[in-house]
């Protein structure tokens, strides 16, 4: 069974935090508009994909693992700018494993919305 509220909160967390991740990442100049589009969007995914997950680990480990998983992507982006390769390779995924654990911080703990397991048909 889905968790609405709990979708709803990590997803819109996920949102915010794309914005903060794309406000720093844009604070050392200019970036071009397709940069934004996917860091926002990567960062609304971990949050989306945080919200829909029922695995059954401890919250922070979760968060952990999917804000790795989702920001590992984004962080390649690091090599198309010559001189600084490595560190916003490990910039962008250092902060999605941060984003990932504060969505399921923000999600779990503080709004207590813990995923729900699935039902059980079996009889």
């Amino acid at each position: 069974m889905l968790n609405t509220k709990r979708l709803f909160i990590a997803t819109l967390f996920g949102v915010i935090f794309g914005f903060v991740c794309w406000g720093l990442a844009a604070s050392g100049g200019p970036q071009p508009w397709y940069f934004a589009v996917s860091t926002i969007l990567s960062r609304a995914l971990i949050g989306f994909t945080i919200g829909i997950s029922v695995i059954k680990i401890q919250w922070w480990l979760h968060g952990i693992i999917i804000g790795a998983l989702y920001s590992l992507p984004l962080a390649f982006y690091g090599f198309y700018v010559p001189g600084k390769e490595m560190f916003i390779f490990w910039g962008f995924f250092v902060m999605g494993i941060i984003y990932g654990l504060l969505i399921e911080l923000f999600t779990t703990v503080i709004f207590k919305a813990k995923p729900q397991p699935h039902s059980s048909t079996k009889k």
